[in-house]
């Protein structure tokens, strides 16, 4: 289906679907969301992992921020947009301790972070030590302790950057996490063996999800892992002998399959989770469908080539990355940013710039992708 016909069957398809009660969605009150909760990996961390280890390059963050802020991105990530689309102010890692404010809400996402705990270090290959399962745990802590200081401490200038404990239930909890536990998989097993593990990795997925449930949290907007496939750094791998391993954009098709039988294996979570947790609103927002739109069509969409990358030099087994220093192609190079990030899709190869974030993110939260299709201020609701 041509791009401009499947945006006007899906408002279409808004109009029909969303009534709840005989009440249409565009009839509702926004939900008027306090707080944001987000967990996740390097695509929604705002500083975790580099307060707990070591800074960004120093290119990242220089769009918007003009500094580095521990996001691994020229400026603002696509959490960013959502809490823009909200009126509420950026998050705040969890793990960061210098100038956070947490009242409207903490983020708990850290790059390289899975859903599954890995036999792996940060050190070795960059997978974080705080996986999903860790991060409601510092979820359960932080709303623990927030609660009791709030409570004992009546002096507004020391709870302005608590969260009241009335907004936990009313708050956004937002997941984007699982890439990273693909990519491990390719790492470690054969397409066979991790496909058998998908199912183990999902329930452990679910698993967060009703521990949050249990702490009060009611509306989820919950992210699919991205075409892993068509990430820069790999569309700048010389295409192997067999035709049959890309698709018609060049993509690797293997880790596409992938990506697809995850989130399929997810989406039928969410659904069964819906009845298991009576109270709760879960959107599935198809992230793949909408990254893949963007990097398919990216000069139509007004980018540079889907392959090029704004940081960073790659090609083949060679690698320097953003803000380094190696060789490459037998020279000495420093990979710095480019002239114009507005122009990429990609960041340093495997991150998004701040400008495909913001296309993505006018492509999402209007409900386009969403199952079922409500926008994000809406996202209360049960349908």
């Amino acid at each position: 289906m041509e791009t401009r016909s499947r945006f006007l069957f899906t408002s279409l398809l808004l109009t029909w679907v969303l009534s709840v009660g005989g009440k249409e969605v565009q009839d509702e009150s926004p939900c008027n969301f306090p707080a944001i909760y987000n967990f996740g990996d390097s695509n929604s961390d705002t500083g975790g992992i580099a307060a707990a280890f070591w800074q960004m390059a120093p290119q990242c963050g220089e769009t918007f921020f003009h500094r580095r802020t521990g996001r691994g991105c020229d400026g603002r990530i696509l959490i960013d947009f959502i809490a823009q689309h909200l009126k509420l102010p950026y998050l705040s890692a969890y793990l960061n301790s210098i100038g956070a404010n947490f009242r409207h809400g903490a983020n708990f996402a850290t790059g390289g972070a899975t859903i599954r705990r890995q036999n792996e270090s940060v050190f070795l290959n960059g997978v974080s030590p705080f996986p999903l399962d860790i991060q409601v745990v510092q979820f359960d802590q932080f709303k623990s302790r927030t609660g009791w200081f709030f409570k004992k401490d009546k002096k507004k200038s020391h709870r302005r950057n608590l969260p009241r404990p009335e907004d936990f239930s009313k708050a956004l909890y937002t997941l984007d996490i699982g890439q990273n536990d693909i990519a491990a998989g390719f790492r470690s097993m054969t397409p066979e063996q991790f496909k058998k593990e998908i199912p183990d990795i999902i329930n452990q997925f679910a698993e967060a999800v009703k521990n949050l449930y249990e702490q009060g949290a009611r509306a989820f907007w919950i992210h699919n892992t991205g075409p892993l496939g068509c990430l820069a750094v790999t569309l700048n791998y010389s295409p192997g002998p067999d035709p049959d391993s890309y698709d018609p954009h060049g993509c690797d098709k293997a880790q596409n399959d992938m990506a697809k039988e995850f989130n399929r294996q997810l989406k039928q979570k969410i659904n069964k989770l819906r009845t298991k947790l009576p109270h709760a609103a879960l959107t599935y927002v198809d992230l793949f469908a909408a990254k893949y739109e963007l990097i398919t069509n990216a000069k139509k969409e007004g980018f540079l080539d889907k392959a090029s990358i704004c940081c960073g030099y790659h090609k083949d087994n060679e690698h320097v990355w953003c803000g380094n220093n190696g060789k490459f192609n037998g020279t000495q190079v420093y990979a710095d940013s480019c002239e114009d990030p507005s122009l990429y899709v990609s960041w340093d190869g495997v991150h998004y710039t701040e400008a495909a974030n913001h296309w993505i993110a006018n492509h999402i939260l209007n409900g386009s992708f969403s199952d079922p299709p409500v926008p994000i201020t809406h996202a209360c609701y049960r349908h």
